[in-house]
């Protein structure tokens, strides 16, 4: 699987990401064993086009038929591409589009086939990620904190730390680098904190066609509507206890409360309202963290990061200050769990998905010959 290499040997993994942003594909390569990071290899980045965005923002919350079918093209052309810019790399890890997650329902979906990138590609390629934590109880995300354990060892943390990914929807993972594993009790807490860039990006793409809010400009002349704040704060998703996800539009009254602001305040109160919910659910973690470590592209709006400072109690920080790359922590996650994958090892455990047991998620399609 891995070209006859033993169990400890280093590998070269390529990880691809396709978010919930729908802007492009994020690829990185790390070099792991599957448990330590041994460095941090070649990037890149493939936009989408806005046709193919349009074909991808169609298939949201599709689980089969036409439009799935047309997204997965996109999706396979996209990372063939991209990866292909690649060499001598042993092994890829595919995320895939995620089209629809309802963990407590249908399950779970991303489209893109694994053995038809492999194929092109000419090396083994783990994808599926998610079923089969979805399949054993689990919330099949987020699935990036065993890989956060593993960043936290390697920058050489001493005391509890947050990794808060700030992406479409957000996430936190709190880690204890004081344990030995991941999966040791105690490591690990991870979940969604709620909407993050997606209802601005699509609120701001609606009434004023912009991808999103740049350098938060359009927030930053607006003023927060608190009545609108104080309904959004009392979703139940807020007061479930972790760990818990989200789909990318499971709060569709966010834009039934900004309806009747400007277009400044609008984002204003949706930039408010991911930081509340980050707050909020940092109330959740068993100790707390030395610093949040910021990654993702909303640590690249100084209005959410400045009210995220306001409303939490320690250092908020975005993830280059250990030497991380915040734009490409996601794709570099899928490198190291499609190691982890290929070795039999875990991806996903109780703390982080509410799994019922551990489990390592994710199918090898290898190249025919």
């Amino acid at each position: 699987m891995l070209k006859g290499q033993g169990e400890a040997a280093v590998v070269t993994a390529l990880g691809a990401m396709s978010g919930t942003s729908l802007d492009g594909v994020d690829a990185a390569v790390v070099q792991t064993d599957g448990q330590v990071i041994h460095g941090f290899g070649a990037t890149a980045y493939r936009g989408y086009s806005e046709d193919e965005q349009a074909v991808l923002t169609q298939a949201l919350g599709q689980w089969s038929g036409a439009e799935a079918e047309a997204a997965a093209a996109v999706i396979e052309a996209a990372h063939a591409e991209v990866l292909s810019g690649f060499e001598n790399v042993d092994l890829v890890g595919f995320h895939g589009q995620t089209l629809a997650h309802e963990p407590r329902g249908r399950g779970t979906c991303q489209v893109g086939d694994g053995q038809a990138l492999a194929e092109a590609l000419g090396v083994p390629v783990v994808w599926d990620f998610r079923s089969a934590d979805v399949e054993l109880g689990g919330e099949g995300a987020p699935l990036a904190p065993f890989f956060h354990f593993a960043c936290a060892k390697w920058f050489g943390a001493t005391e509890p730390v947050v990794f808060l990914n700030l992406g479409g929807v957000g996430n936190i993972t709190w880690v204890d680098p004081r344990k030995a594993a991941p999966e040791d009790e105690g490591a690990l807490l991870a979940f969604d904190t709620g909407p993050a860039n997606a209802p601005l990006n699509d609120m701001l793409r609606a009434r004023r066609d912009l991808a999103f809010d740049e350098g938060g400009k359009v927030a930053a002349q607006g003023t927060v509507a608190t009545g609108a704040l104080e309904l959004f704060l009392q979703e139940a998703y807020f007061s479930r206890m972790p760990p818990k996800s989200l789909d990318r539009n499971d709060f569709p009254e966010m834009m039934d409360l900004v309806r009747e602001l400007s277009d400044e305040d609008a984002a204003a109160t949706m930039t408010a309202m991911c930081a509340a919910a980050v707050a909020q659910g940092m109330g959740h973690c068993p100790e707390a963290p030395g610093r949040v470590l910021v990654t993702g592209g909303g640590r690249h709006n100084p209005v959410l990061m400045e009210m995220l400072r306001v409303s939490l109690d320690c250092p908020v920080v975005p993830v280059e200050e250990v030497g991380l790359d915040g734009d490409m922590l996601e794709a570099q996650a899928f490198a190291y769990l499609a190691v982890r994958v290929a070795r039999g090892l875990p991806t996903s455990c109780p703390s982080t998905t509410g799994v019922m047991a551990l489990v390592g998620g994710g199918t090898v399609s290898e190249p025919e010959g």
